[in-house]
């Protein structure tokens, strides 16, 4: 079957997934351009303009060239783009593990169910808390992740709070990560130990092997 709707894509390329629960797994990217957001420790700016018209069904053939089972979708905010919701369900329906990374600033109730979903809760120090859609909660499920990007002691702090107060490890898995060259790792691994947060301590492995490298 033919898709000729097109997205913005800033770059599809194949390499290890470098956070979430799969990390180390071989994953095939679509990088979506475009997004409304300015968060502080953004790594992706390159991401906000520019890219190509492809048709879903092109993308497709990229990804399936790779012969890679995980697929993620992230951007930029794929979701800015409508059509995301379609190039999810066709990666699905073409039996790829697929996964979205989202900022968690747009709804995600018309998200395939199929659909892994890496939401980010925005930390105090990112400058976009306002976007929280707190609302999305409600569509994660066991197999989700919520994340939060951490950058300082009350980055820690609120997201300790949200993690407690709104019981995220009951129905989801949630991501702790350290913002790269601003908070040690260390630290934030031994606060989690300290408070006994039923959280998962993560680096972005990518970044360890490649540095800022894109497409990596």
């Amino acid at each position: 079957m033919a898709y000729s709707q097109k997205l913005r894509i800033t770059e599809i390329f194949h390499s290890l997934q470098g956070e979430s629960r799969t990390a180390g797994l071989p994953t095939v990217f679509i990088r979506l351009t475009g997004c409304p957001l300015r968060c502080q420790y953004c790594d992706t700016a390159y991401a906000f303009r520019g890219g190509n018209l492809i048709s879903i069904t092109e993308i497709i053939e990229s990804v399936k060239a790779y012969e890679c089972l995980h697929v993620t979708v992230t951007g930029g905010e794929p979701l800015a783009q409508p059509l995301c919701i379609d190039l999810l369900k066709v990666l699905c329906d073409s039996n790829f593990i697929v996964s979205l990374e989202t900022s968690g600033a747009f709804d995600l109730k018309d998200v395939d169910k199929r659909v892994i979903k890496v939401m980010d809760l925005k930390t105090p120090s990112s400058g976009e808390m306002k976007r929280n859609l707190f609302q999305n909660l409600k569509y994660l499920e066991k197999s989700d992740q919520v994340k939060f990007v951490i950058g300082d002691e009350a980055d820690y702090l609120w997201s300790r709070e949200q993690t407690i107060k709104r019981n995220l490890s009951q129905f989801c898995q949630v991501l702790f990560s350290p913002i790269a060259n601003k908070l040690e790792p260390a630290i934030l691994a031994n606060w989690i130990i300290r408070d006994r947060l039923p959280v998962r301590f993560q680096i972005q492995l990518h970044k360890v092997l490649w540095g800022d490298e894109p497409g990596k």
